[in-house]
This record gives C-alpha cells, sequence and structure tokens, in this order.
C-alpha cells in the first residue's frame, strides 16, 4: 500500500519535470531574432576599424598660412667686397742721387705733375751743357763743309777741279750732317737725364708715408720712396656665385648693373656700377672676381676697407612668391604644405630666386594656402586647424569690455536670484 503511494507520487513528480521541460524549451526556439541583432553589432564594429584606417590618425594640428602671392621680385646679391684702387704707383728713383728738396708731405692730396722731389742734378745739367756745345761745334763745321761743297760746285762748272772732288766734298757734308743728328741725340739724352731729378706725380691721388727726407742718397731704382694711391673714382672687388655669371654679363652690356656698398658700424651707403667681370670661374670656389665703380669724391671708401655688397642682378616678373619659412628642405628636395579641404597636402617646388625673407618658387600657383608655421608636425593627408590671427594693438579693449559685462551678469542674476 505505501509502496504504491510511493510510485504514484513518482510518476507524477517525472509527468511534471516533462512539462516543465517543454514549457523552457519554448521560449529559446522563439528566440532567433537576437543572433541577428548580435550580429548586426558585430559586424558594425568589424567595418570601424576599416573607417577609421581611411581617415587620417592623430588629432588636427595647428598651423598658421598664407596665400601665395604673384609679384615681381628682385634678386639681389649680397657678399663682401674690398675696397680696391683703380691705380696705385710706387715712385722710385731712376738714377743715383741725393734729395735736395720735398715738396710734399705723407698723406697729403696730389694732382698730375704736381712736384714730389727735387735731386741733385748738377752733373747731370753738367752733361747736357756739354751736349750742347758739342753740338755748337759739329753744328760749325757742318756749315764749314756745305761752303766747301758749294765752292767745289763751282771750281767744277768752269772746270777747275775734277768731279771727285764735288764728291767728297758733298760726302763731308753728309757727315757733319750725321755727327749733328747724333750731337742733338745726346742732347735729347742728357735732358731726360735732368728731368729725372724732379720727380713729379703721375696722377691724382694721395700720398703714403715717405721713405726719405733731404740730403737721402738714393739708389737708381730700388726701393720706394712714396707710393701714390688713386681715391677717385675707386673700385670694389667682389666675388660672383657662378649661377649669376650670365646675368652679370648682360648687364655690362647695359651699362653695368648698380651695386650698392656699405660700410660697417654705419659708414653709410654708396652707388655704384658693375664694370668688370673676370674671364674665369676660381674653381676652388665657384665664383668669378668682379669689380664695381664708384665715384669717392669725399674720400669715405678707403683702399684695403671691408664693404657689403648688394646688387640687383635680376627681375623676376609675375613670380609665385612665399615666405622663406615656408620652404622644407627634404631628401626628396624642396616641398612645401598646401591646406586643401582642411587637409594637409605635400607639393615638391623648385626656388628660383628669394630676396629679404621671400622666395619665388614654381610648382604652385598664386592663391594656394600655404602653411608657414606648425608644418614640421604634419604629414601628408594630416588634419589641419588654422590658428587664430593675433589681434592687432587697440583690439583688446572691445574684448576687455565684454568680458567685463560677461562677468558682471552671473553677479546680477546672483543678486536678482538671492532670498
Amino acid at each position: 500500500m505505501n509502496f504504491t503511494k510511493i510510485s504514484w507520487g513518482a510518476c507524477t513528480l517525472i509527468v511534471g519535470l516533462g512539462l516543465c521541460a517543454c514549457s523552457d524549451k519554448k521560449p529559446v526556439d522563439s528566440a532567433p531574432a537576437a543572433p541577428s541583432s548580435a550580429s548586426a553589432s558585430a559586424g558594425a564594429s568589424a567595418s570601424a576599424p576599416a573607417s577609421a584606417a581611411s581617415a587620417p590618425a592623430g588629432p588636427p594640428v595647428t598651423v598658421s598660412t598664407v596665400k601665395a602671392e604673384a609679384k615681381d621680385l628682385a634678386v639681389n646679391l649680397r657678399a663682401t667686397g674690398t675696397v680696391f684702387p683703380l691705380a696705385s704707383v710706387d715712385i722710385k728713383s731712376q738714377i743715383n742721387s741725393v734729395v735736395t728738396k720735398m715738396h710734399i708731405n705723407g698723406g697729403q692730396f696730389v694732382r698730375i705733375g704736381d712736384p714730389l722731389f727735387t735731386l741733385d742734378a748738377r752733373a747731370d745739367e753738367a752733361n747736357l751743357a756739354k751736349a750742347r756745345a758739342q753740338y755748337a761745334k759739329d753744328q760749325a763745321l757742318l756749315a764749314d763743309t756745305q761752303r766747301q761743297l758749294k765752292r767745289a760746285q763751282e771750281l767744277l762748272a768752269q772746270n777747275f777741279v775734277a768731279k771727285s772732288a764735288v764728291d767728297t766734298a758733298q760726302a763731308a757734308v753728309d757727315s757733319a750732317s750725321a755727327t749733328l743728328l747724333a750731337d742733338q741725340a745726346a742732347i735729347d739724352a742728357a735732358k731726360v737725364a735732368v728731368s729725372y731729378n724732379h720727380i713729379t706725380s703721375p696722377l691724382n691721388g694721395r700720398a703714403g708715408a715717405l721713405s726719405v727726407s733731404n740730403g737721402t742718397a738714393l739708389q737708381a731704382n730700388t726701393s720706394p720712396i712714396v707710393t701714390i694711391t688713386q681715391i677717385d673714382p675707386i673700385a670694389v672687388t667682389f666675388n660672383l656665385p657662378q649661377r649669376n655669371l650670365a646675368d652679370a654679363i648682360a648687364a655690362l652690356k647695359d651699362g653695368g648693373a648698380k651695386v650698392t656698398a656699405t660700410l660697417a658700424d654705419g659708414g653709410g651707403s654708396f652707388q655704384g656700377r658693375l664694370y668688370f667681370v673676370d674671364n674665369a670661374v676660381d674653381p676652388s670656389s665657384g665664383t668669378v672676381r668682379a669689380r664695381a665703380l664708384f665715384d669717392n669724391k669725399k674720400g669715405s671708401l678707403w683702399p684695403g676697407a671691408y664693404v657689403e655688397i648688394s646688387q640687383t642682378i635680376n627681375t623676376l616678373k609675375d613670380a609665385v612668391v612665399v615666405p622663406q619659412a615656408a620652404l622644407i628642405q627634404s631628401a626628396r628636395g624642396t616641398i612645401v604644405y598646401l591646406v586643401e579641404d582642411g587637409k594637409a597636402v605635400l607639393r615638391p617646388v623648385k626656388q628660383v630666386g628669394g630676396q629679404s625673407g621671400e622666395a619665388a618658387i614654381t610648382g604652385i600657383a598664386a592663391g594656394d594656402t600655404v602653411v608657414v608655421e606648425g608644418k614640421q608636425n604634419l604629414r601628408p593627408g594630416s588634419l589641419v586647424v588654422e590658428r587664430a590671427k593675433e589681434p592687432k594693438a587697440g583690439a583688446s579693449s572691445p574684448a576687455a569690455g565684454a568680458s567685463g559685462a560677461t562677468g558682471a551678469t552671473p553677479a546680477a542674476t546672483a543678486s536678482r536670484t538671492a532670498p
């Protein structure tokens, strides 16, 4: 009896468990939509990396930009030059003599023909007098031979002498004439020797230091006794880069390009013109020597002084100009970054000129937006943000007033809301 009750109870428990199992399976069979939503979310998450990879990595880069503009750009050459005199003469004695008088002082300006020194000319003047006396003697002899010739010709006409007598008289005349010419040459040579005792200036210029004084014995053609250097006009020597040689030669045909020489320490600037370009390039430096001519009436440019040379050798017409700071020197050459649709675009360019912080380039067009500051942080395709322009002086007062007004509002509100 008890066993029968236990069996019915066990059966009832088994049937109840089976019904529960059937009721639990039905919700599982009715939930196929959940996996579809999960797969959609998984698909979305899988597509996200692909879209992220197509966009520039990293945050936007803050940069400052300018617009490339088209204008004429003067190409100037800057170099260091040396003031060089057009002429400098070392004055030497051409004879052995003694200084008897000095007509100049060291550092004095002289002109062509001005007397510089007088030497002892007594011996040379005596030789000149001797040559003149010999000339007078031979001149008298010539006159006598001419009379003898005339007499012989008259006697020959009367058949008193032979023809040979006339020929002998003619030979004596010719010989006396030649002797007279030699005497004249001796006089001229003596005059030259006498002139060596009067030393004059061969050019307009400034005398240097004197190495002699009155009574100094001089040897012919040894050390100079003074140097005369031309000051006005004066030249400046400098070196031209080989790439500018063609422009310099072309400028010579038009009278020479303008050249500005500036002395250091505020010594002033001077305008001159290019007048000489050497006929060979120095292979060690890749430059060619050039000279410019300057008026120097005030004597401001002194031989041997260093000056800064500035020369306009060319003018680029309608060149695309950007700041020099925008150029980047890379392994592939010169490049710039442009901003297009909020992204950085790398553009190779070529510099064709530069002046005063500006560069004329090819490879971009006028009006393109060029990055100047912040370019070191850019990569092709980087997002860029334009840096706010700095306010001009005096423009801060409205901002201050606005901030003041903004600051006053919370206080007023607080006072209104205070109980």
